[in-house]
């Protein structure tokens, strides 16, 4: 693809700007809103309008002087910080808004017409229909564009703006008997009760600021032109608009400000030609701007391939000639908005046009507040806004656009999240929402466990919680080690996996460690875990454990458990399990082994908890343990069921004790699941869970350190009739209240 011949400077970018914001509601409404509030009411309306232009006008030009900034405006600016699928979907209510603007402003140009109008119809009683100027308006408008492109545009808009600035410097000329009368209050205020509704109807006339943004791929350096373009239409604008609101409240009574939509006419000098022609220049110009603009957006998402289907996204990103000008986009931006001027009243469309030019805005400071708050040391803008300025205009265009319409606010993000939902289905490949909150996650994550770290002066056997690390070497042989932790870490704990690869750390064993490192995130994510994922590479196990046991907690807290984990089939790494025991006690972790089988975890079928009584420290861990793995929807259909082994004569006190337990830690187990079974000397305890836990989808049994010295791998073998087996040692006993 050849390289954009650059044309514009600054200019453009100012004119295309103010011209957008100096538009029909300037003309037609902005004396009602006098009328209604007074000049301090629609003062207060001009400066909480600008609560969210400014930070908007700050941040985009803040973000301009980041980076290159290519074609697109502001859908290029968003999507290279949120992501291309965020900024897809913004692009496209962008877009749409763009596009409907035009038509909107076409349909306001008629009304420049209105003599006309009014004289067919007092005197020929002939009502002459608005599009038989707004069509052939639109016709003549896309025919301009689609002929000449946007330096012809250019061209025209300066004539444009000459004449809407003629026309509202002849309005500041005029003089009225009510303002020669002095009749008048300069600091009015009244119906504050209507704010909202009035301000519903008059935050259009702060928007556009960014409409110059959108020449972004035209303009020689856009690091300059946009900033300076951007912030001084956006300040000239609210200087124009104190003035004229001043003007009219001066010139008019209240009345006369609500009834005549055409107020100004009489108020300016010539008034009943240059007022017509000032709307029609300005309503003219709005309309040029957005369609120099719209295409340009369209034309960049397009590129992006945005849209479904190879076709459609190349014949909407072609450009013609030197300067790709968006001849196609602009084709079928002219038929959309054609199709709406036929229509001749978008008013309730407008209402959504304004929601989504808000979240456009919202979405320019949030994306500026982030970069702040992340601290990113890439993000080096030459032009800086401040983090609280980026926030205030963030917050009051959330708020705004719920004050104004709830509905049409809904009615803006429910589009708009299904467009997201559209878009990541049809580009997977692409980042979501972690693109932009990465860095300010870091921060949060950071801080979170500085703080954690200063004041954590709670002992681990009270409110305890399990941080659970795993390190295994069979992660591609089996996943049972990892589904439990996915168990654990669901809601109430946390994991972190671990693969080892033994072998000394040198560039092929790093980029083997990064290879299976992407293939257990990916597992990681298709199966929605919470479980976080990382690589080891270690010349041995025994180093690999020494390592892992001193590693920082993710969650903020330290690690207070580690998982080994074999295979029941061939449990050749049982030894070396047995052998590293020792440095996880020096750790005070507690211990879990599982003892994986062939066959999966049987989800529908009961977790077994078998307590003896060596199992004075494991009882509430297993029964712990055992609660939080059943919370995972994956065990909803399952129970916990106790088995407690018991000579004759105690059988009942240890019933009572284990109710008692479960009483005290108000845990959801039925007393008919708790039994205790006899033990004698002909019948091993090994044997009683194999007869007893058969049909178990998974089995807990406790150990001990004397136990496992005397009988090592022999511990945690011979239990072949039942599935997958979890043993448990704990540190310390854990509270259940």
């Amino acid at each position: 693809m050849e390289p954009t011949k650059k044309t514009f400077g600054t200019a453009p970018v100012f004119f295309t700007a103010i011209s957008t914001i100096l538009g029909a509601i300037l003309f037609l409404r902005f004396g009602m809103a006098v009328g209604v509030l007074g000049f301090l009411g629609v003062g207060l309306i001009i400066l909480t309008g600008h609560l969210v232009t400014i930070p908007t006008a700050l941040a985009i030009s803040e973000l301009a002087t980041n980076e290159k900034v290519e074609g697109g405006g502001e859908y290029f600016i968003i999507s290279r910080s949120f992501g291309l699928n965020i900024g897809a979907t913004i692009g496209i209510a962008l877009y749409f808004s763009q596009a409907i603007s035009i038509a909107f402003y076409i349909i306001a140009f008629t009304e420049a017409f209105s003599p006309l109008f009014d004289f067919l119809k007092e005197q020929y009683h002939f009502i002459l229909p608005r599009q038989a100027i707004s069509i052939p308006s639109m016709l003549i408008l896309a025919f301009i564009m689609l002929k000449k492109g946007a330096s012809m545009g250019v061209r025209t808009l300066y004539l444009i703006v000459a004449i809407l600035f003629t026309a509202i410097l002849l309005f500041f000329l005029g003089k009225t008997d009510y303002q020669l009368a002095g009749d008048y209050q300069t600091f009015s205020i009244r119906n504050m009760d209507k704010f909202f509704l009035v301000l519903a109807i008059i935050f259009p006339a702060f928007t556009g600021m960014t409409a110059g943004v959108g020449l972004s791929g035209d303009l020689k350096n856009p690091a300059r032109s946009i900033p300076i373009g951007t912030i001084a239409a956006t300040l000239t604008g609210m200087i124009v608009y104190f003035f004229i609101a001043w003007k009219l409240n001066i010139s008019a009574s209240p009345d006369d400000l609500v009834s005549d939509q055409l107020i100004m006419a009489r108020i300016a000098k010539y008034g009943n030609i240059v007022i017509p022609l000032g709307l029609a220049a300005s309503t003219l110009s709005s309309a040029l701007g957005s369609i120099m603009v719209a295409p340009r957006t369209l034309q960049a998402l397009a590129g992006d391939r945005s849209f479904p289907g190879h076709g459609l996204n190349k014949f909407l990103s072609r450009g013609k000639g030197e300067t790709r000008e968006p001849f196609n986009a602009t084709l079928i931006t002219s038929i959309l908005a054609l199709a709406f001027v036929a229509v001749g009243s978008i008013d309730s469309v407008a209402m959504v046009i304004t929601m989504f030019f808000m979240v456009t805005y919202g979405a320019l400071c949030l994306i500026s507040f982030l970069y702040h708050f992340g601290a990113d040391p890439s993000y080096r803008p030459s032009f800086r806004s401040r983090w609280y300025i980026s926030l205030v205009g963030f917050v009051m265009a959330l708020t705004l656009m719920f004050e104004i319409n709830m509905l049409y606010a809904f009615t803006a993000l429910v589009l708009i999240v299904v467009v997201y939902l559209f878009l990541h289905h049809y580009h997977k490949d692409r980042r979501g929402f972690e693109a932009i909150f990465q860095a300010a996650f870091y921060q949060i994550n950071r801080n979170l466990q500085v703080f954690l770290q200063q004041r954590n002066r709670t002992s681990r056997s009270r409110r305890w919680r399990p941080s659970v690390v795993c390190i295994s070497k069979d992660s591609f042989k089996r996943d049972h080690a990892f589904r439990l932790l996915t168990w654990i870490s669901y809601r109430y704990g946390f994991g972190t996996y671990i693969h080892l690869l033994e072998g000394y750390f040198s560039t092929q064993t790093r980029e083997q460690a990064e290879q299976q490192h992407k293939l257990l995130v990916k597992k990681s994510d298709t199966e929605n875990s919470n479980v976080y994922i990382d690589t080891l590479i270690s010349p041995s196990y025994t180093s690999a454990v020494a390592q892992v046991i001193q590693l920082p907690g993710v969650s903020g807290m330290e690690n207070n458990t580690i998982l080994f984990e074999f295979d029941k089939e061939d449990p050749v790494n049982l030894k070396q399990i047995i052998d590293n025991y020792s440095l996880a006690r020096a750790a005070r972790y507690d211990v879990l082994v599982l003892g994986s089988a062939t066959s999966p975890f049987h989800f529908g079928k009961d977790i077994h908890i078998w307590i003896t009584p060596y199992d004075q420290e494991n009882a509430n861990l297993m029964i712990l343990l055992g609660y939080i793995i059943s919370g995972h929807p994956d065990w909803s259909h399952s129970s916990l069921k106790l088995f407690a082994t018991s000579s004759s004569d105690e059988a009942e006190e240890t019933r009572s004790r284990l109710l008692e337990k479960i009483a005290q830690g108000r845990l959801p187990i039925s007393s008919k699941n708790v039994q205790v079974v006899e033990r004698s000397e002909e019948t091993s305890f090994k044997n009683l869970v194999n007869m007893h836990s058969t049909e178990a989808g998974l089995v807990m049994c406790g150990f001990v350190s004397s136990r496992l010295k005397h009988d090592k791998e022999a511990l945690f073998t011979g239990f072949d009739d039942v599935g997958n087996i979890l043993f448990v040692n704990a540190h310390e006993e854990k509270s259940l209240s």
